[in-house]
């Protein structure tokens, strides 16, 4: 058998570009005459920017920190040990870059089990075990606290979480095993499957402290002298930390069936990783902490030989890092500044884009329409959204009062717009309309000042072509709700130039938008790609198909909501809106349903109906059904679900080809930013490319082996 410090070296040889975490060993005496201590310092000789990490050879620092602590701890120099975290951050689990680069099944499992030898080396010590959670804890670094006999939280702890089901992992260093014995298995699955699944939900330190994953809570500025006092309190006896008894009846079982019902709403069997920890956590019922460890470490090797752990890891490095740095984006030396916002329109999305501008640049914005009434009520929303901060706390009477006197209403586009650098229009999506507004404003607008469309699939270059300075007008299309959805699409239109582009993306950062460079072609990348998948959708019943075998063949991808939920959600007026754009555009391949026209032209604001009886589930609406006319083609899921595939598989291919973006990546940052698909797909290619489809259709994966996938 080889020794943890022979499996970490040869880990560690893997991965020669760990940025390396050492363990500090410290002693002093603790307070009241307690003892001598011995305090573990976790730190990678960085900032709070770069959060540290375990990888192989910080794994081995901090086995070597434990072997002079044991040794200590046996010969009676000590009265306990504690581990702890640089300034602001505890730790935050496995180094994934590290994980990226594992080959093979049994290189994966030396790394579980690396972890769990190290980890459960705290919890055998000769002495008792401290970890003070001082900052950011996550995963791993949740893990090492957990082997310990007693936990501290700061209250100023902003971010705690087991994360990896949400990545497409379990919490493999004990978490699974030890946390329901902690807390129950009740809370045990909230925290390991329902936050990671609720886009990976954070803890703050009390929260940590509530669920009685810590002991003790203290104040952030003094934390650690107070975990000291505490610590000594506890050592002496006069302090006894008391736990309550873990209900191992009906009610872990019911958490566990709990944990299946949330996993299946979510993913609907997709992507295995919350059900791998479920059964860790079902099995871990009997107390037997070895028993689940062994369970971790089989489930972790299996998982990161897995598609889904590949694309969600890809998925998060979009979102951290290409999102921040937008491929195609200008210098942003070129960028002008903007201290005075203008939003054509009052209606809801003028309204949410205008609030949006006035948290983030805390700068004037005002609102024209066509009438007092709409300008009121578009003031009124954003007045009315920043009373629901005030009340909720986000903000002081202060700040709230200073917002609401940046924001204004007029009717004269003149008398709004004459000092504004930068103006948006959110108006009826029509080219006509949206010609008409920009020439108004154009008129009163300073030369400089940036002329911004939030159009959904109309063209840029278009709508600014009569215009006497096209240079100035740049896409900006947000998604809805403005306030939730990150992505924004920005557009470069044929004669937009550089500082005006540069601005855009300014803006955008401010706004902390995740903003994609696209090209101005129809319906840019979210809508055209939505427009194509829900148009096989509406093909196929169409043709035939019911609609429950059509919307039940796409459950397998585990997205966040059935495409004709999601038409209900953007409203199937504006479904068959975009549809009839594209279909302009590229008749051959976009398609304008007949049934999706009668439903419209009926008012309906969907297929669906939601009953109190059934538990508000999706049921046909009758009359709907009574409107579809249908072939009699009838396919089955699987059928459905490689049409639908193919046919969204030859769009992306086509928007590459086109240069609509930069590459595959920015086409998934947009799907998982703009649309919510979920990140064990790695957006959309990196699945494409994992079943087969991009090779069948486009001859060639979108995405070289090894990005999104285990090295070849």
């Amino acid at each position: 058998m080889s020794t943890t410090a022979e499996l970490l070296k040869g880990a560690a040889e893997l991965f020669p570009d760990e940025v390396v975490t050492s363990a500090h060993v410290r002693h002093f005496e603790l307070p009241a005459g307690a003892g001598r201590f011995a305090l573990i310092t976790l730190d990678n000789g960085f900032d709070h920017t770069k959060p540290t990490t375990f990888g192989p050879q910080s794994l081995a620092n901090l086995n070597a920190a434990i072997d002079q602590v044991e040794a200590e701890a046996a010969n009676g120099d000590i009265v306990g040990v504690g581990i702890t975290g640089k300034p602001f951050i505890f730790a935050v689990g496995a180094d994934l870059k590290g994980v990226e680069l594992l080959k093979k099944h049994d290189e994966a499992l030396a790394i579980g089990k690396g972890g769990h030898d190290v980890f459960k080396r705290l919890s055998a010590l000769a002495v008792p075990t401290f970890a003070y959670y001082n900052g950011a804890a996550m995963g791993g670094g949740v893990e090492v606290g957990l082997h310990c006999t007693y936990r501290t939280v700061s209250k100023a702890l902003p971010a705690f979480s087991l994360p990896e089901v949400f990545l497409g992992l379990v919490p493999g260093w004990g978490g699974c095993a030890i946390l329901p014995n902690l807390i129950g298995a009740e809370k045990a699955v909230s925290v390991i499957i329902e936050n990671s699944l609720n886009q990976n939900r954070q803890l703050k330190g009390k929260q940590v402290f509530e669920l009685g994953i810590a002991d003790a809570l203290f104040e952030g500025a003094d934390f650690l002298e107070q975990s000291l006092i505490w610590t000594a309190s506890v050592l002496n006896g006069s302090v006894t930390v008391e736990r309550p008894e873990i209900d191992r009846g009906e009610a872990w079982d019911q958490a566990v069936a709990k944990g299946r019902l949330v996993a299946d709403s979510k993913v609907h069997g997709a992507a295995p990783a919350a059900y791998r920890a479920l059964d860790i956590i079902e099995a871990a019922k009997d107390g037997d902490l070895q028993k689940g460890f062994d369970a971790e470490d089989q489930a972790l090797a299996d998982l990161i030989m897995g598609g889904e752990l590949r694309s969600g890891i890809y998925a998060f490095n979009l979102v951290q890092k290409r999102g921040k740095r937008p491929a195609g984006a200008p210098d942003k030396s070129l960028a002008r500044p903007v201290t005075k916002v203008g939003v054509v329109g009052a209606g809801l999305m003028a309204s949410q884009l205008a609030l949006l501008f006035l948290r983030r640049l805390e700068v004037p914005v005002v609102l024209t329409d066509i009438d007092q009434e709409r300008v009121d009520k578009g003031v009124g929303y954003v007045h009315a959204e920043i009373e629901k901060l005030l009340g909720k706390g986000r903000i002081n009477q202060d700040k709230a009062n200073r917002l609401k006197g940046l924001v204004s209403g007029v009717l004269d586009k003149a008398e709004g717009f004459a000092d504004a650098d930068f103006i948006i229009e959110a108006v009826f999506e029509e080219m006509s309309v949206k010609q008409k507004v920009f020439a108004e404003v154009e008129a009163v607008a300073p030369a400089h000042a940036i002329l911004a469309t939030n159009t959904s699939s109309l063209s840029v270059s278009e709508m600014a072509s009569k215009l006497q300075h096209p240079e100035r007008v740049v896409g900006f299309h947000f998604f809805n709700p403005v306030a939730i959805l990150p992505l924004l699409e920005i557009v470069r239109g044929e004669k937009t130039d550089d500082a005006s582009l540069a601005t855009a993306f300014g803006v955008a950062k401010k706004l902390k938008k995740t903003a994609v460079l696209t090209k101005d072609a129809p319906a840019f990348v979210v809508n055209r790609i939505l427009t194509r998948f829900m148009g096989e959708i509406q093909n196929v019943i169409d043709e035939g198909t019911s609609v429950e075998t059509a919307e039940k063949a796409i459950e397998p991808l585990g997205l966040p909501m059935s495409p004709l939920v999601l038409l209900e959600l953007v409203g199937p007026a504006i479904g068959l809106h975009v549809s009839e754009t594209l279909n302009r555009s590229f008749p051959e391949r976009f398609t304008v349903s007949p049934n999706l026209k009668a439903v419209v032209e009926a008012g309906k604001r969907g297929f669906y109906v939601y009953n109190a009886e059934n538990g508000f589930k999706p049921e046909l609406d009758p009359e709907v059904a009574a409107l579809l006319v249908q072939g009699d083609l009838v396919l089955t899921e699987e059928q459905v679900r490689d049409r639908v595939l193919d046919a969204v598989a030859q769009e992306i291919g086509l928007m590459l080809e086109e240069g609509v973006v930069a590459e595959a990546q920015d086409i998934d940052l947009c799907l998982i930013t703009g649309a919510g698909w979920p990140f064990h797909l790695g957006g959309i290619t990196p699945y494409l490319d994992r079943e087969g489809v991009s090779e069948r259709v486009n001859g060639k994966r979108f995405l070289a082996q090894g990005v999104a996938s285990v090295p070849a």
